[in-house]
């Protein structure tokens, strides 16, 4: 049975490459991958790009996927302070399935409590955050601990998408 990935995106002011380039290294990798936001209206990116979520993250259950990704930006904010979605990040993690997040949304996996004695990065702005949550800031472009996956913005999209993919692999 071919894996499922959902990736959370901002409503507005998402990363397009960091959204872009790991949807498609997982779609080459046979992921099936599933765009949710709050929105199923049209989303759009800091540099124009305009997606049609497939799915409100409202309606995101774990048992429907093996993996799930914050995608950053600005617009990442949004979900900063969001129960919900601490609670579905740590219902996630809790049944052993690849949590990820890249640029700022880490900061999300933080305020989640999902960090706590891990080693992540985050873009650099969100350093102080991610030690707030109890993280082990590393500064690399890319962090693998455990089933969390962690990278600090667009250039580390497509070793972010592989690193994924290496984890889904491996389950």
């Amino acid at each position: 049975m071919p894996k499922k990935a959902v990736l959370i995106i901002a409503e507005q002011m998402f990363r397009d490459e960091e959204y872009q380039k790991p949807k498609e290294i997982l779609e080459q990798a046979g992921v099936e991958v599933i765009t949710a936001s709050t929105t199923t209206r049209e989303a759009v990116g800091k540099l124009g790009l305009v997606v049609r979520p497939d799915l409100l993250v409202s309606r995101i259950k774990p048992a429907d996927f093996d993996a799930l990704a914050f995608i950053g930006g600005g617009g990442a904010a949004q979900y900063f302070a969001d129960e919900a979605v601490h609670a579905l990040a740590r219902s996630f993690a809790e049944a052993g399935k690849v949590v990820a997040a890249i640029c700022i949304a880490p900061v999300i996996l933080a305020q989640a409590g999902l960090l706590q004695g891990k080693k992540a990065t985050v873009y650099p702005d969100g350093a102080p955050e991610l030690a707030t949550g109890g993280a082990i800031y590393t500064a690399k472009s890319v962090e693998r601990d455990g089933q969390i996956i962690t990278a600090n913005g667009p250039e580390a999209a497509a070793a972010f998408g592989q690193e994924i993919v290496r984890r889904l692999q491996e389950a």
